[in-house]
């Protein structure tokens, strides 16, 4: 098993930058991938623009193991997620008959229109992702996996593609939360942080039933690492006068 697989996450849709429409499938997806040892490196949140979508996929494909993108693939005139992968790739595009067979199980032939079939338009050579819920799917192509923006369809999609992905190490995380102050901490934080460089170490304020507090977050893929980090943590915390409000 190789030590580090990545992955970089790419929310498509003006609805989403907006502000209509709250995003949901960073949260599913981050999680996910953690859980089968793949790391998000970068999450992009980007408009409906050809170039600004070709321009970010290149760079994510070059940059990460994996790319998923979400939303924009619907049937209207702004769903040009699809047409831009096949451009980024250098594939020609085109209406794929697999794709085709799938709506065609799922419509009335009076119903399934124009608009409906270009959502079974893929680069050539895609590989399908089945879609149990409304039947159009998703692709990957190459290591780009393109899937809904709808919540729901992009979770199943998801659960019909994470058997094609190879991980690495899981990345396990601790939290320890005090109600001592970030200014507090900062500085024994940061020389705690250099006695275990190895460890990813975050503080996070918060305010919660009229008092404030920090959050710390260590992230390591070793058990025993992070037990030891966790335990001088708190060790700091006692020293410094403050209390453990939680540890998980």
């Amino acid at each position: 098993m190789v030590d580090k697989v990545t992955a970089c996450i790419v929310i498509i849709g003006n609805e989403i930058l907006s502000g209509r429409t709250q995003d949901s499938n960073l949260n599913f997806l981050a999680t996910e991938l953690n859980k089968l040892g793949i790391q998000v490196g970068e999450a992009r949140v980007i408009p409906d623009i050809e170039t600004v979508i070709i321009d970010t996929i290149n760079y994510a494909r070059n940059t990460y193991d994996y790319v998923f993108t979400t939303g924009g693939i619907g049937p209207t005139h702004d769903d040009i997620t699809s047409a831009c992968v096949a451009k980024a790739l250098g594939y020609d595009f085109a209406r794929n008959p697999e794709a085709v067979a799938m709506l065609e199980s799922h419509y009335k032939p009076e119903d399934l229109n124009e608009a409906r079939l270009r959502m079974a338009d893929t680069p050539v050579g895609a590989i399908l992702i089945e879609n149990p819920i409304s039947k159009a799917p998703g692709f990957q192509i190459e290591n780009v996996f393109v899937l809904a923006g709808v919540p729901r369809i992009a979770q199943a999609l998801f659960d019909n593609l994470k058997n094609r992905l190879t991980g690495g190490i899981t990345v396990l995380s601790k939290t320890v939360s005090t109600d001592l102050g970030e200014g507090i901490i900062a500085d024994p934080l940061a020389s705690l942080q250099e006695k275990f460089p190895h460890i990813d170490m975050g503080s996070y304020p918060y305010f919660k039933d009229g008092r404030l507090g920090v959050s710390m977050v260590l992230r390591h893929h070793d058990e025993t690492s992070l037990q030891e980090c966790e335990q001088a943590l708190k060790e700091m915390v006692e020293t410094l006068g403050g209390n453990i409000i939680f540890s998980l």
